[in-house]
């Protein structure tokens, strides 16, 4: 994952990027050619295990492995052709299933935590995505983000920890094999030591398949997903031949490591030529400071190939020249959206929809009934947070849609999981209209609720620096919710360094942030810049992103300052 979205370091630092060059010539060639019988040289059918590859797949159920291949229980090849979704970030944004299916696409990666880092996604939720991913008529692979980085990241967690949490879910997985492929860690070693990947990935797949798990299993290559080191190509086969069942496919990450051509086809060559798995699991195209990933080819070479890909990101970078859609709106695709989706050898163009969906419509098509009339619970100068009498279903609501209505038309204000939602961005001493949608995870939505009219306060002082924050709060859950705070510059030079300062009203606690450090005692928080956002250029906005626990009530922080000087909201 290219993105300022976490806290750990970019997926290759300045010193490997020095490197890049050694790598390619090195690392993603002589790796195969000093050791062929690894990586390259064996075909399908030779080398210890191999021989029993055809009949495991054989007695696989649902989708599973055959020849090198990634197939359907019925025998059909399966190409995916997708995106990546920030779920265990943006829990709320459950319509991105639906919107990107909408789009074309026949499968998503779906972030999930397993609680080591970020709050872990539990049993019911990972219940709600798979069926959200069916109703959508979707492949659905899933994928713990804590490992990301493990080694060189502090923070990241094990295999082994996202293996016991796969096993955790295993009355939850049980029955999927058809429409679910487990991914155990996202990007599960850094740069430090990544031949120590091999081991601790054997492993996690015997525990796995001795705990009776069946799916096919994705694993994800060391050096932030990107291999440039070469050692995930070099000990596949051995990986590969650990799985008793034969059902693994091998993920490769393509950002600035992959920004020519030769690198490209030379790399997902090798595990062709060898008759092993594998799929680009994540790719970005915008340059960045280590280089220009070359995401034509990458295209280009999956199609010629038949190989998997699945774009970094749908929405929610905090870096956002990553994210395909703004704020999860569908309707409006970036340069690197348009290009996914729509451009040559995109989604639109070659993506095709499993046929274990070729049965017809989805069976439940009955909506929830229409959430209760909302109340206002609290309401500052730019924000609104709106509580409603929850709505039933046949089988299960799965999320709310709050919607600003006037004029005779409705724009969507806010997602969630719950009964509250909090809109934010709005304007001092103004009437608003807002009305709720329900959902359930067949995509059926409810008729509309009541509408409940609210003006906001007056607000206090006029604001005196040259800058102007928004402030959103992207998802919540029992407990937590993550924020997002938007600081633009709307002076004519540049501001650096800077302090932004706001308070919290009921007892909210930030946990962590990205793009700053928070300082908080009680209610008043304190953030200095990160290295990457301690210059805002006149007329530029940075972003800080964070999670936070709270109460029953989260009201939005009613002012913010830039070095002592207010603020204008936006």
């Amino acid at each position: 994952m290219r993105t300022a979205r976490r806290d750990t370091p970019a997926p290759k630092t300045l010193f490997s990027r020095l490197l890049t060059g050694l790598a390619a010539l090195v690392g993603l060639v002589v790796v195969g050619a000093l050791v062929p019988g690894a990586a390259v040289a064996q075909s399908p059918g030779a080398g210890p295990g191999a021989g029993t590859a055809g009949e495991r797949s054989t007695a696989a159920v649902g989708l599973h492995i055959g020849a090198g291949r990634l197939l359907e229980g019925n025998g059909n090849d399966f190409v995916m052709r997708g995106v990546n979704h920030a779920h265990t970030w943006y829990p709320g944004e459950t319509q991105s299933l639906a919107d990107v299916k909408a789009l074309g696409a026949n499968s998503v990666r779906v972030v999930l935590s397993d609680g080591h880092r970020w709050s872990e996604n539990g049993p019911e939720d990972v219940a709600a995505v798979i069926e959200q991913c069916k109703a959508n008529r979707l492949i659905c692979v899933l994928e713990v983000h804590d490992t990301t980085g493990y080694g060189e990241d502090a923070a990241a967690g094990t295999l082994d920890h996202a293996a016991d949490y796969w096993i955790g879910l295993k009355d939850v997985l049980a029955g999927q094999e058809d429409y679910v492929v487990v991914n155990i860690g996202n990007e599960p070693w850094g740069n430090t030591d990544p031949a120590g990947w091999t081991e601790p990935t054997v492993a996690a797949i015997g525990k796995l398949r001795a705990a009776g798990l069946r799916h096919t299993v994705m694993v994800d290559a060391p050096n932030w997903g990107q291999d440039w080191q070469g050692v995930m190509r070099a000990n596949a086969r051995t990986v590969y031949d650990a799985d008793p069942t034969g059902n693994l496919i091998f993920s490769i990450h393509m950002y600035s490591v992959f920004d020519t051509a030769q690198e490209i086809t030379d790399y997902l060559n090798a595990f062709v030529d060898a008759g092993l798995p594998l799929l680009i699991g994540e790719f970005g195209g915008p340059a960045d400071q280590y280089g220009d990933p070359d995401e034509d080819t990458m295209m280009a070479a999956a199609e010629q190939l038949g190989l998997g890909y699945l774009a970094w990101s749908w929405s929610g970078n905090t870096d956002p020249v990553l994210d395909l859609a703004t704020d999860f709106d569908p309707s409006r695709l970036s340069d690197w959206g348009e290009r996914i989706f729509h451009g040559v050898n995109g989604i639109a163009q070659t993506s095709k929809e499993a046929t274990v969906y070729a049965d017809g419509a989805p069976d439940d098509t009955q909506a929830p009934t229409a959430p209760g009339t909302p109340a206002a619970t609290a309401v500052t100068d730019t924000s609104v947070t709106l509580g409603w009498p929850a709505a039933t279903d046949d089988t299960a609501v799965t999320g709310y849609d709050v919607v600003q209505v006037g004029d005779g038309t409705e724009t969507r204000a806010a997602a969630s999981t719950t009964t509250t939602a909090t809109v934010t961005g709005l304007t001092a001493g103004t009437a608003y209209t807002f009305a709720v949608y329900a959902r359930d995870a067949a995509g059926n939505r409810s008729a509309r609720s009541a509408a409940v009219e609210v003006t906001t306060d007056e607000g206090g002082a006029t604001p005196d620096g040259a800058c102007s924050v928004a402030y959103r709060v992207v998802g919540e859950w029992p407990g937590g919710f993550q924020g997002e705070i938007a600081v633009r510059n709307t002076g004519s030079t540049a501001i650096t360094p800077w302090t932004l300062a706001f308070a919290f009203a009921d007892g909210q606690t930030i946990t962590h942030m990205w793009g700053g450090t928070a300082t908080q005692n009680a209610g008043a928080v304190s953030v200095a810049p990160a290295s990457y956002t301690a210059t805002i250029p006149a007329g530029a906005t940075v972003t800080l992103g964070f999670t936070a626990q709270k109460g029953a009530t989260n009201t939005a922080p009613a002012a913010f300052s830039l070095d002592g000087a207010a603020c204008a909201a936006s």
